[in-house]
């Protein structure tokens, strides 16, 4: 298992005055893949783009080995794919374009497109399946092809940390399962760390490796095996969860 790992310390971040997250720390090592789950208005969306840089933190840190995300955007070691219904999926771009754009902070306000840059865009684009979809508009795309395209501009980043955003919400079966496959290569192939926002606990056990539990404030995080019980469950969500009776 890679040694790298995504240090959260004592985060807290505010809307408006109010908080949103309450004192968050965590210790997230690359080579898995975790689930960060909770009801709505949890907190899950808010954690993920704090830690790019896509949410002011009111205080604590974001560490990623050496590097300290707390004041920028997303640079080139984390990744983070929104979700779907936020897109403007009908802008004029292919699925390689899109795929360029995750060599736009390597190369910053200077650099030319080269060789290794085209490199990396096909190896991502190999990755993720999408060879042959590569010049076909992102508007054409199925959900979850899209949700790939995605994930192949961060794999062309070289990012070592993927936050995803309820990649799963509106895709069939089958495109589920592809997804889960590339996330799943990406985390014990490749020894990458991936955290996933989720909400359908019944497929938590056969995605995640981790789990984290939110609700303003962390609950629990661990092991799937020992930290996804009915206890942390109904600690986070409630009873109404926890019986089955819709939340």
């Amino acid at each position: 298992m890679s040694a790298h790992r995504l240090l959260i310390d004592d985060l807290t971040v505010s809307y408006r005055g109010v908080p949103a997250l309450h004192h968050v720390n965590l210790d997230l090592r690359c080579g898995r893949c975790v689930g960060l789950l909770g009801p709505n208005g949890a907190g899950k969306s808010t954690l993920l783009k704090s830690l790019v840089g896509l949410t002011r933190i009111d205080t604590g840190r974001v560490h990623f080995d050496a590097h300290d995300h707390s004041d920028t955007r997303a640079g080139s070691s984390i990744a983070y794919l929104p979700q779907r219904s936020v897109v403007d999926w009908d802008f004029p771009l292919t699925v390689r374009g899109l795929t360029e754009m995750g060599r736009y902070p390597a190369l910053g306000g200077w650099k030319r497109f080269g060789p290794e840059d085209k490199q990396r865009v096909e190896e991502a684009l190999a990755a993720t399946r999408l060879q042959d979809l590569a010049d076909r508009q992102i508007s054409a795309l199925s959900g979850g092809q899209q949700q790939r395209a995605f994930l192949a501009r961060a794999v062309a980043q070289g990012a070592h940390v993927y936050l995803l955003d309820e990649p799963f919400t509106g895709l069939d079966r089958n495109s589920q399962a592809v997804l889960s496959e590339l996330l799943r290569t990406l985390a014990q192939r490749d020894g990458k760390l991936v955290v996933v926002s989720h909400h359908d606990l019944r497929t938590v056990e056969l995605l995640f490796d981790d789990v984290i539990f939110l609700n303003g404030e962390l609950v629990a995080y661990g092991p799937v095996e020992e930290v996804f019980t009915p206890e942390n469950i109904e600690r986070t969500y409630g009873m109404e969860v926890f019986t089955g009776t819709p939340a």
